[in-house]
């Protein structure tokens, strides 16, 4: 593997730092946040990034322990003391754009990083015109965990739930979320995105939830409400009586541990003739500005190295991390992972989370408790779109 690195960072480097830069090197200091679980594999590749590259042998990195939740809040809140490369959730980015935290990616790297990845992900560090970050995954979705002794066809919601009731067991999906309520609205031909500039502000809201698709997507959330097998929730840790449940790849253990021979998973199913939807997670490197160009071409490099498509395909084996990266994904091992393969599948009908303001989430609860709550059950078309004009406008108004 190191063979087929050290080939991979040469190619980079050619494509990536100036002529100057590259004869310099750097052997200064660089702080790398990574999350707990990726501090050792992080640190060992370092340690073959140097040994590839002997004008950065010298170089001092230093790797702690900062989750990509947390990153991008640490970062704003001081980006002189921040590290100079970082990982963060991509829904993060806009405001690390708007706190001029995150440095644009190089333009040749910007054009490997669009060839190498998924749609999604590139779509993902992308704002505006301009690429801010190097993807590191394609994993942070949603998907269906079923028990297959009991769910004999998980391609449908209305069988799935047939399954459930008549064994008397559960289906677990929290659509008082409004990152899995996007499921339903998506699936059936919504829109709700927001707009941002290149410095990261909301500019504007496309919305079209007051519609026939709209109205289509909350009548199969009432009626899901309705079965006596629905139970709001996404935890598989905490489900109890669970045959089948909308969940991540962060609960892939507990769902094994669980159905144990029969722990099996699928893309999301259809719901009244419609294919749901919903959103796709990243996780990605950002590299901050730097004054020294030396000093950013080396973060440059690293972060190069950091998020190509071996070292994501060792970060999967190590860690179980999916890869963003398409050769990567195409691996025998990634490919034979039940869970990560239906993520894949799910992946093709979402959309990448991008910036939302704070009041859309808890705006998004209140319609998902009024739906658990039977507030709507009844109700005629002209009230229940009523009730989704008032939700289209307000998230409007968050907007500009």
């Amino acid at each position: 593997m190191k063979k087929i690195l050290s080939l991979v960072l040469a190619v980079a480097l050619v494509l990536t730092l100036s002529c100057a830069a590259l004869a310099e090197g750097y052997s200064g200091d660089l702080k790398v946040w990574v999350a707990d679980a990726a501090v050792d594999f992080t640190n060992q590749q370092i340690e073959a990034f140097k040994a590839a590259n002997p004008e950065f042998a010298d170089m001092t990195v230093s790797v702690e322990a900062v989750g990509e939740g947390d990153a991008a809040s640490k970062v704003i809140t001081d980006v002189d003391a921040a590290a100079d490369i970082f990982g963060f959730a991509q829904d993060q980015l806009a405001r690390m754009v708007a706190a001029g935290a995150v440095e644009i990616v190089e333009p040749a790297n910007a054009e490997v990083v669009k060839a190498e990845n998924d749609a999604g992900a590139v779509a993902a560090v992308t704002m505006g015109d301009e690429l801010y970050a190097y993807p590191l995954t394609s994993d942070n979705g949603y998907f269906l965990y079923y028990d297959k002794s009991v769910v004999t066809d998980p391609s449908t919601l209305e069988g799935i739930l047939a399954d459930c009731e008549a064994a008397g067991k559960s289906f677990y999906m929290e659509i008082n979320s409004g990152w899995y309520q996007t499921a339903f609205f998506f699936g059936a031909g919504c829109t709700l995105t927001y707009e941002s500039d290149n410095d990261g502000n909301l500019t504007a809201c496309n919305v079209d939830y007051a519609s026939e698709n709209g109205l289509k997507a909350l009548k199969s959330m009432i009626a899901l409400a309705n079965s006596p097998a629905f139970v709001n929730g996404s935890s598989i840790s905490n489900a109890t009586n669970v045959a089948a449940i909308v969940d991540g790849t962060w609960d892939t253990e507990a769902a094994k541990e669980l159905f144990g021979d029969n722990y099996a998973a699928a893309k999301l199913p259809t719901v009244d003739g419609y294919q749901m939807s919903g959103f796709g997670g990243f996780k990605m490197l950002g590299v901050k500005p730097q004054e020294d160009e030396a000093k950013l071409a080396a973060c440059d490099a690293l972060a190069a190295w950091l998020s190509s498509g071996d070292v994501q395909l060792a970060r999967y084996e190590v860690l179980g991390w999916g890869p963003s990266n398409l050769a990567a994904q195409q691996s025998d091992a990634v490919k034979a992972d039940v869970a990560l393969s239906a993520l894949a599948d799910q992946l093709q009908y979402t959309i990448p989370q991008g910036q939302y303001p704070g009041d859309y989430w808890s705006l998004a609860t209140g319609l998902g408790d009024n739906i658990i709550g039977h507030k709507y059950d009844g109700a005629d078309d002209e009230a229940l779109m009523t009730a989704l004009t008032e939700f289209q406008d307000t998230c409007i108004s968050y907007a500009g």
